[in-house]
């Protein structure tokens, strides 16, 4: 698997471009912004991108998914429970001050059991509310590897303050679904560096049973 993490944006989200060495077929995970570099790592690894999959519905998470879509003719996966926040990019927008990327619009809605494949390459939708009532996760099962998107971090989890935001959720989609997964699971988060789900279980204050 190719794998490739680009921080992108004010806020340096965690930009994935996934893809299979053998077809060169590609997905784009979180394209929140510098889309020409993203681009980029595609035509380092002469990848045609099949999928721009958005874990969650903040700015800086999908702000540059129409771009990208334009170029690649790409479909836009997100979970249809933050299309309302998809709605209000220009309120996120001034809350972070930056300029509104405008309308984006989903061409389908992925959501729990489904999956998203990228030439031989699956991954297993993991429908993570609390952070935002959509929040997904990627569970590679062969390459032991979960795209969190903002759920989970190294020694952290999602803030839910924000609109859609459940601490309560966050915390079951984290023990029943994401600390279901073998301890040997490389995390990628939103934001920030990598880490495993063993380590977490071991050591995130917010997951440790006390």
């Amino acid at each position: 698997m190719i794998h490739e993490i680009l921080p992108v944006g004010p806020l340096q989200c965690n930009c994935s471009v996934i893809g299979d060495e053998t077809t060169r077929e590609a997905m784009v995970i979180d394209p929140g912004d510098d889309i020409d570099d993203v681009l980029a790592l595609v035509r380092k690894h002469n990848l045609q991108v099949k999928q721009i999959i958005i874990t969650h519905a903040h700015i800086d998470h999908v702000g540059g998914a129409m771009k990208l879509r334009a170029i690649t003719n790409a479909p836009i996966l997100l979970n249809q429970n933050d299309y309302a926040l998809l709605k209000m990019l220009d309120v996120q927008a001034s809350w972070i001050g930056m300029p509104s990327p405008g309308e984006v619009k989903i061409d389908q809605s992925v959501d729990q059991a489904d999956t998203v494949k990228a030439g031989g390459l699956t991954a297993n939708v993991l429908h993570t509310p609390g952070h935002t009532e959509g929040s997904v996760c990627l569970y590679f099962p062969v390459e032991k590897t979960l795209i969190a998107g903002d759920t989970l971090f190294a020694g952290s989890i999602g803030r839910t303050d924000l609109p859609g935001g459940s601490f309560k959720k966050i915390i079951n989609s984290l023990h029943e679904k994401v600390l279901a997964l073998p301890d040997d699971t490389v995390v990628v988060p939103g934001h920030g560096g990598l880490t495993t789900i063993g380590e977490e279980r071991e050591s995130n204050p917010f997951l440790v049973k006390s």
